[in-house]
């Protein structure tokens, strides 16, 4: 198994089942610098749009990647930045449609099974700053599914939730959105992030509501913190709450954050998303920790590159890995000595977090 650099995962996600990541930024280049962004503070806040990393050296990953007939639904560009800032991001989205089209295509087995990674389908998730660019929303509508986000109702709201680069307008960001949701055959799923004390009364999410409305998603997913953030002391909002909140949306929103019985936020159940997966792959016995499935790569930098982009729990890596839990806790521990990942406590679970 080759190492990736642009590549990270697959890992098992509640949305996409399971998705393989590709990074086309340096780490935390945004136009945005959102307090409740799980991969931290963004210390290069842009609107500058340039091939960040080389294209040519993405797309060489992702056929090395589909030559080893690994699994997964998704290919999702994404990251540790805003993804709509690399201005060949396009040709990314491009070639993982050509490459699923070529898989889905192929003759079947002897056993009669086509390809592992047939019918994988490309994904885009934006903050949705960068749709008012004509040239940005023609290279998006490559996507199959595009994940916007749209959190706010006004610029006030805007500016104190996701901390904007000082040339972005918010009335210019959902005229962006409209024209997208226009020309875009695909389909388009619409976060929506709920901070208590900036955008969870329930007129203000009507608001977002009426906006979202105006748009069109296909989905409204309804989210808050639950993994650590980049400002430290935002809090989650209930499950009761969340829930009263998704009628404000028209069909009623999903709550995609995730609650134990008694109602406290936990993570993304990463064996639940595991054994979804694994029950369309062939058996709910590959989802258990140090089941080895051999499509995933499992070592330090693998581990490393998935806690750089996102917090995880031992477990999650277990999971995402298909390592035992003991193998999983070796290898944060050893990261955590070299100094390169740290952890940190969130909601009584402690959460690893690549530096």
């Amino acid at each position: 198994m080759p190492d990736f650099k642009y590549l990270f995962g697959p890992v098992p996600s509640r949305r996409f089942g399971l998705s393989l990541g590709v990074d086309l930024l340096p780490r935390k280049t945004c136009t945005l610098d959102c307090i409740f962004c799980e991969v931290g503070p963004t210390t290069h806040r842009t609107l500058v749009r340039k091939e960040y990393v080389p294209t040519e050296e993405v797309l060489k990953e992702l056929a090395a990647w589909f030559a080893l007939n690994l699994k997964a639904d998704f290919i999702t560009v994404t990251g540790s930045g805003e993804p709509t800032l690399h201005t060949r991001f396009g040709d990314v989205l491009s070639a993982i449609r050509a490459q699923g089209r070529v898989s889905s295509h192929e003759l079947v087995s002897s056993q009669g099974r086509g390809r592992p990674h047939a019918g994988v389908r490309a994904a885009l998730l934006t903050n949705s700053t960068l749709l008012h660019l004509p040239e940005v929303r023609s290279c998006a509508a490559l996507a199959e599914v595009v994940k916007v986000s749209l959190s706010a109702w006004d610029q006030v709201s805007f500016a104190a939730i996701t901390r904007p680069h000082a040339d972005l307008s918010f009335d210019r960001l959902v005229d962006g959105l409209r024209k997208f949701r226009q020309d875009f055959s695909g389909e388009l799923w619409m976060e929506v992030f709920i901070v208590p004390g900036l955008n969870a009364l329930r007129n203000q999410v009507k608001a977002i509501a009426a906006l979202a409305r105006t748009i069109r998603p296909d989905r409204v997913q309804l989210n808050t913190a639950v993994r650590p953030t980049a400002q430290q002391d935002v809090p989650p909002l209930s499950e009761s709450q969340l829930r009263s909140l998704a009628g404000c949306f028209t069909p009623a929103a999903e709550v995609i954050a995730r609650f134990a019985s008694g109602g406290v936020p936990i993570r993304d159940s990463p064996r639940r998303s595991a054994l979804a997966v694994a029950k369309r792959y062939g058996g709910a016995r590959s989802a258990e920790p140090g089941a080895r499935s051999g499509s995933r790569h499992a070592d330090k930098s693998a581990v490393r590159a998935m806690l750089q982009r996102r917090p995880c729990t031992v477990e999650d890596v277990a999971h995402a890995f298909a390592l035992s839990r003991e193998e999983a806790e070796t290898m944060v521990r050893e990261l955590v000595g070299q100094h390169v990942v740290r952890a940190e406590v969130r909601n009584g679970e402690t959460y690893y977090i690549g530096e």
